[in-house]
Parts: structure tokens; sequence; C-alpha cells
């Protein structure tokens, strides 16, 4: 069934076998209208009494429930976006479910013949110093005035945005006989919201909140309040307007230092209703007090994200620290490269680093005074890492309560550091590789373009090369990211930089320590030195802390570190090899015994031994003796 788009009411029923649809005549559902369908753009197929839909085109663009897919089974319900057509999915004798909604602006051009338009100043619009006058009262005076206190109790009680504009919303459609209500903030840039909230006093029943551009902008250029009647007669091209059949609609400009920042927006599409000049002058007057709440809330809202961006930013300023030469070759390129807007490929093992030196990348440009968004490719799901990529619009998917930014788009200007790029989604890699090649990219469930300004540097611990020739990688995306690269040293590459690093890792920890602890031993030092560090930095951090927390003096000894740390250390002699050995062959009958007795329980075989459960497993896997995960 057809929700949105050219064949919006249309039922399809699905044929056995393939039934396409596109641009082209021979699809099965044809939609012709629209330049964002390909000409052969899906197909669904029955198998084994499931339907599947597939993309058949080479951009990707085919949504179910708001998130591309490629290859999916569909179950009742569920929502198909293709271009601006919306099609619901559904099974005979099942109940037709109620869909999510999302505030956009259609294409019209104009807003002309008989309407209503009132600036500050005119009688029609009511602001604070209208209130305060002495004017005939009547019943409807009284309704206004009444409705213009509630959005004032609205403001002093709301906490938050959200809280407020559900609020104004509520004492709007309480007054007015409006059908619809959004309350819309402008962003950064034209035709863009940094906050859009709508209400349908019959929730539910349309798949989009879609509003006359052409109203809008006007509202927004002119800073006048605009209320319109026989609406399908003076607002031009307006799809919205035939397509929910509007009748009436009133926006009114929520002012800022004399410059519209947003607007309130109401319209009815039941024919035997009309706007009054006294609604009007009701959304005027709770325009005049709500405004400055409305864009202050708005502020304080973007203000919280950006200090916890900052938070998060400065709790990852951590210094590169080393002097051993490979270390230097990384300050110098970073010094090199910083300069520059070229994206940046970092290779090496997991802990050695690569986060860091993005940080650094981005901290000695000219981009240091923009965001720094990480991502990390392989903590993500791939269902939720496309919206973290290019955010989503309110009702994308199930739980979409709210239009979200994503990262490329917060670190607009700044830098976006990419981990774990070899763990990216196919499907991803093509919409990556778009984004470097054109900067923009389009919100999940929206379907404008958004423009990005920023740098990508990736990291990966992966040999991409070797992903290529594996099919798991494009080649493309990686020449795009190789176009500057560095591989980061291993620990063991670099044992000079121990100390420095441990010494740094010390003091770190130390000072959220309950005891005082200074330094560390030469005998545990000797330690560090002699142990090859599979973990790199991050496995000696990670030592550091668990010596200071178990240790018991103002030093950190060989005791206080792992066994298999203070083992490296002993490299025997050709005569002392075979005591060696002896003595590990020992432990493993030791363990041997305890696990037999102790029915293979490793909990027991520790008591039986003496030793915590996690040194025992520390042991099993020193010894090289297998255990259980």
């Amino acid at each position: 069934m057809a929700v949105a788009g050219p064949h919006e009411g249309t039922t399809f029923t699905l044929p056995d076998g393939e039934f396409t649809i596109g641009r082209d005549p021979g699809n099965g559902l044809c939609v012709a209208a629209d330049e964002r369908v390909s000409r052969r753009h899906a197909a669904i197929v029955e198998r084994d009494r499931q339907f599947t839909i597939s993309d058949v085109t080479e951009r990707g663009r085919t949504y179910v429930n708001q998130l591309p897919v490629v290859e999916q089974v569909l179950a009742h319900g569920d929502e198909i976006r293709i271009g601006r057509s919306v099609f619901l999915f559904l099974i005979d004798g099942q109940p037709v479910p109620a869909l999510p909604a999302a505030v956009e602006l259609d294409e019209g051009s104009e807003v002309g013949g008989s309407n209503r338009s009132a600036r500050k100043g005119d009688p029609l619009y009511l602001d604070r110093d209208t209130l305060l006058e002495q004017v005939p009262r009547d019943d409807r005076t009284d309704c206004v005035v009444t409705s213009v206190l509630a959005a004032c109790q609205a403001v002093l009680s709301a906490r938050a945005l959200l809280d407020l504009q559900r609020q104004l919303i509520a004492t709007v459609l309480e007054a007015t006989p409006a059908e619809r209500a959004a309350i819309l903030l402008v962003g950064n840039q034209a035709d863009t919201f940094a906050s859009a909230f709508h209400w349908t006093r019959r929730d539910g029943k349309c798949s989009s909140f879609r509003i006359p551009r052409a109203v809008i902008r006007h509202v927004l250029t002119e800073s006048a309040a605009l209320c319109i009647n026989d609406a399908s007669y003076t607002v031009w091209s307006s799809q919205t307007v035939v397509q929910a059949q509007l009748t009436s609609m009133i926006a009114v400009p929520l002012v800022e230092s004399a410059v519209a920042r947003g607007a309130i927006y109401v319209d009815l599409s039941d024919p035997m209703l009309r706007f009054a000049e006294h609604d009007l002058r009701l959304l005027t007057g709770i325009a005049e007090v709500s405004a400055g709440p409305l864009l202050n809330a708005l502020k304080i809202e973007t203000l919280e994200r950006e200090n916890q961006r900052l938070l998060t930013e400065l709790s990852g300023k951590q210094p590169l620290i080393g002097n051993s030469e490979r270390m230097r070759e990384v300050h110098r390129f970073v010094m090199k490269v910083s300069a520059s807007d070229a994206t940046v490929l970092i290779t090496g093992a997991t802990g050695t680093g690569k986060e860091l030196v993005a940080r650094a990348l981005h901290r000695t440009s000219v981009r240091a005074h923009r965001p720094f968004g990480a991502i990390n490719c392989a903590a993500v799901t791939e269902t939720l890492l496309e919206s973290e990529f290019f955010g989503h619009e309110k009702g994308a998917f199930t739980g979409a309560y709210a239009q979200k930014k994503g990262k490329l788009e917060e670190a607009d200007g700044g830098t976006v550091f990419l981990d774990e790029i070899g763990e990216l989604a196919p499907a991803l890699q093509s919409k990556l590789l778009r984004v470097l090649q054109e900067r923009e990219f389009e919100r999940v469930g929206g379907t404008k373009s958004i423009k990005v300004n920023v740098r990508i540097v990736a990291a990966t611990n992966r040999d991409l090369k070797e992903e290529i020739k594996r099919g798991a990688f494009r080649e493309d995306l990686f020449y795009r990211l190789n176009v500057v690269a560095i591989a980061m040293p291993a620990l063991r590459e670099r044992r000079e930089d121990i100390p420095l690093l441990a010494a740094h890792f010390l003091q770190k920890f130390a000072k959220t320590s309950a005891r005082r602890i200074t330094v560390i031993s030469s005998e545990a030092l000797s330690c560090l030195m002699a142990y090859d560090w599979p973990g790199n930095v991050r496995e000696l951090e990670n030592v550091i802390e668990r010596a200071i927390v178990l240790g018991t003096t103002e030093q950190i000894l060989p005791d206080d570190l792992p066994e298999s740390i203070v083992e490296s250390r002993v490299e025997p002699s050709a005569s002392g090899a075979k005591f060696h050995e002896m003595i590990k062959e020992i432990k493993k009958q030791l363990v041997g015994r305890a696990l037999k007795d102790a029915g293979g329980s490793y909990g027991e075989a520790a008591k039986i031994l003496g030793l915590h459960p996690n040194n025992l497993h520390r042991l099993m896997k020193t010894l090289g003796m297998k255990t259980k995960e």
C-alpha cells in the first residue's frame, strides 16, 4: 500500500515471482515522476512464503524502516521508502500499523492570492505590550489571553527544550481547531532545522509531516505572521497542499533580536473549518512569549552537547610519549602532515597509539578550534553505524524519536577519526567513498544532501591490501584513504621508550590511588624492558594500573607484576635451561593434578593450589596449557 508519493492511497497486490519498482513503464510499479528513482530500482521476490526485497541500483537507495538495505526479508508493517514514495508491506488479515512522522519542507515555490499577514506592531499581532493594555473583553479575547497565559506557564515550568515544545504544542492544539502543529527552530544552513517538533491531533494518520516550503520561507524572510485560508488556491505548486488536502494554515515567526529564528506552524484539512483572526492573534502571542525561552533552551542543549564533546576530547589529550628514533619519525610526520587537509591512513597493531596520532594531527592543525569526532567502526553494529556516521531524521527507525546529527555533521570544519576502518561493512564503504569524493551525504531517512568540510583520518590493524584480495575491502576506497600513510611501531620495536611510558602511567594512576607510590623498582623495570608486549602501549598501561592497585609498598616491585612478565626477565643459559624446563614441567603437573582432583572445576583447583582463579588462568596460559574461556 502506498502511503506517500504519487501513488498515495493505492494498494498493489504482489504477484507470484518477481515484482519490480522503478521509473521504467515495464516495472510492476512505475514511479515515473520521481528523478530519485532508478529505471529499475528494487525487486520483491516471493520464496517459501517469504517476500524478500532487493536493491538493484548502484547507489543503494532502497530503505526498509528508514534503513538502507541491499536485501531483506519483509515483515508485516515494514515501511519501504523509494525516492519520495513510501509503501507499507501488509499481509492480508492483519491490522494496518500506525506510521512514525517526520517534518519535511515540500518543493512549493510561492505564496499568493488571498491571505492575511501580520507584522509586529499591527493590530492583529498580539505581543506583550498588547497583553498589558486595557482591551475590550469578550469570550474570544478571554480565550486568547487564557491560552497565552497557559503558554507562559509552560515557559516557566519546562526544564528542557523537548518538554517546552510539548507543552506549547498542547496549548496550541487545545486553543485552536488545528489538526497538525509544529515548532521549527532554524539551523546554521538555509532550510535546515536545529530542532523540529510536531504533533497531530489524529496522531499516526500520515507517514510524514510535510510543510509548504513557500510558507515557511515567507515567514522567516519577512519576519511576518501568515494566515492562509483556501490554501489550494493561494499556495502555488505545493505537493503538500494537494496530497494532504490542506485548506487553512497559519505560520508565525519566532523572533530574536529582530531576526526570525524559527516558526510555529498549524494547519487544517477540514473544508468546514477555517482559522479566524483570534487564532492568528493567539499564535502571535504564544510566539512572542516563547521565542526567547525556546531559543535559549536550544542554545543550552547545544552548549551541553559541545561541553560533552570538549570533555571527551580533553580526556583524549594524552601526549605522544617517546624519544626513540621510531617515535621521532612519528613526531616529524605529525608536524609535516598537520599543515595540510590530506586524508591520512594510520596502520599498526592494537594498542600502538593510532588514535593519539590522529588527535595530535588535529591538535596541531588549523582545524584545532573545531570538533574532533571519533568513530570505532568495530564497536557499533552495522545497523546503527550509518546513523553514527550520518545521523538520522525523526521517525527514521524504531527509537528515532528526534532528529540526530551524525559524527560527520557534528565535526564540520574539524577532523573525523575512523578507527578500525578495516571492519567497515561493504554497504558503508561505498557511502564513505561518496563522502570522500563529494564531501556530502544524507541522513538516514532523509532526502536532503548535507555538505561537510571535514578531514578524515582512518586507522586499522589489518593489512588492507590483503583485505582487498579477499574482496572484503574496496580498492577504490583504500586509495582514497591512503593519500598519506604512517605505520605505528610496536612497543617491542622501541624498548627505550618503556621507562618514559611507565613513569607517565605511574604518575597518571598514582593521583587516584589510596596509597603513596612514587617509583618503579629497578628489578620491576628490568622485567618490563624484557617483555615483548603483544598488547603494546595499552597493555603496559594496564599492567602499571594493576600494579598500583595490587601493590603494598611505595614502589612497584616484580611481585606486583603479572607472572608472565616476571618470567620474561629470566633468560636461562644453556647450563641452566634444563633446570627451568624442569620447574615448568613441575608446575604443569601440579596444576593438572589439582584440576583432576577438583573434577575440572577451575575455582576448586585454584583453592587447592592456594591461588585466585584469575591467577590460575594466567599461570596456565604462561605454561602453555589449554584453558576454558
